[in-house]
């Protein structure tokens, strides 16, 4: 791992950030795609995404695509970023895009009624995706803590993600009228947080 890391420090600045950046927005394109994909029923505003990627549920491969480009991608930033993130940081990130890349190799339970699934597999496929909101909620926390206090927009930009991370799952649970739209809210400040960091220097 650490022969990769440092071999990942080696890319084209220029080409890596904007690398990072567009298949970041692909990531995301995806991700907001995938309802098209879905059979009547579902809804942006009451399904999560993890919903559009279940199992045994035809068009699913989209939203699969989205978590595994987006947990990639972020294994190639927290790599790029080994000589400006803290370790701590960087290892919180590399749990992230490991985990998030899991979401994808292990589907959640379907929503349609009488479909029938894995039990096994929706357990580890909650698992990741709880693991890696810790590990980005970290990951950023760290962040914040070592970035020049000069750097506002980026500290704002922390706190809000750290806020999302924390707030945002509490309102789901609370919420399952508009659990999707606050899911997304979720994944839209974590693509906003990682986009920054690719596109700049410190």
């Amino acid at each position: 791992m650490t022969t990769l890391l440092a071999s990942a420090e080696t890319g084209h600045p220029v080409v890596t950030k904007w690398g990072i950046s567009g298949l970041l927005l692909l990531s995301a394109v995806a991700l907001l795609a995938a309802p098209l994909l879905m059979p009547p029923g579902y809804s942006w505003l009451t399904h999560t995404t993890s919903e559009s990627a279940a199992q045994a549920l035809e068009g699913a491969w989209l939203a699969r695509l989205g978590f595994i480009l987006f947990g990639l991608t972020v294994i190639w930033l927290a790599s790029f970023k080994t000589a400006v993130w803290a370790r701590a940081a960087v290892w919180f990130h590399l749990a992230f895009g490991v985990c998030m890349v899991g979401t994808a190799a292990f589907s959640h339970s379907p929503w349609l009624a009488g479909v029938p699934f894995d039990p096994v597999e929706n357990f580890l496929h909650s698992l990741t995706a709880t693991v890696l909101g810790f590990a980005f909620a970290f990951g950023v926390v760290v962040r914040f803590l070592q970035r020049e206090k000069g750097d506002k927009m980026g500290r704002l930009l922390d706190v809000t993600a750290v806020a999302a991370a924390t707030f945002l799952p509490l309102l789901m649970a609370t919420q399952p009228d508009i659990i999707g739209l606050l899911q997304r809210a979720m994944f839209l400040v974590a693509y906003l947080w990682y986009g920054r960091e690719a596109l700049t220097r410190e």
